[in-house]
C-alpha cells in the first residue's frame, strides 16, 4: 500500500480539478443542447488545460517537497525516491 502524502498544494490542486470537472459537466451539458463545435472545442481545450495545470503543480510540488527530502535519508530510501522519481517522470 502506497503511504499517504499531502503537501500544502494539494488543496489548490483539489480547488483546480473540481473547477475543471465542473466545465466537463458544462461540456456534457453543451452536447445534450447541440451547441456548436467550436464551443465544445474551446470548452474541452479549458478543461484539458486545466487538467494539465493540475498535473503540472503536483508533479513540481513532488519534486521540490519529496525529492529534497530525500537526500537526508538513508541510502535504501534515496533509491526508493529515484525510482519514483523515474515513475513519475514519465508523466510529465
Amino acid at each position: 500500500m502506497a503511504e499517504e502524502h499531502l503537501h500544502q498544494t494539494h488543496t489548490d490542486i483539489t480547488k483546480r480539478l473540481r473547477r475543471a470537472e465542473g466545465h466537463l459537466r458544462s461540456v456534457i451539458d453543451m452536447i445534450e443542447a447541440r451547441r456548436s463545435c467550436l464551443d465544445l472545442a474551446q470548452q474541452l481545450h479549458a478543461v484539458e488545460k486545466a487538467i494539465g495545470q493540475a498535473k503540472k503543480a503536483l508533479i513540481q510540488d513532488h519534486l521540490d517537497h519529496c525529492l529534497d527530502d530525500a537526500i537526508d535519508q538513508p541510502v535504501k530510501e534515496r533509491r526508493r525516491s529515484i525510482q519514483e522519481f523515474k515513475a513519475i517522470a514519465k508523466y510529465l
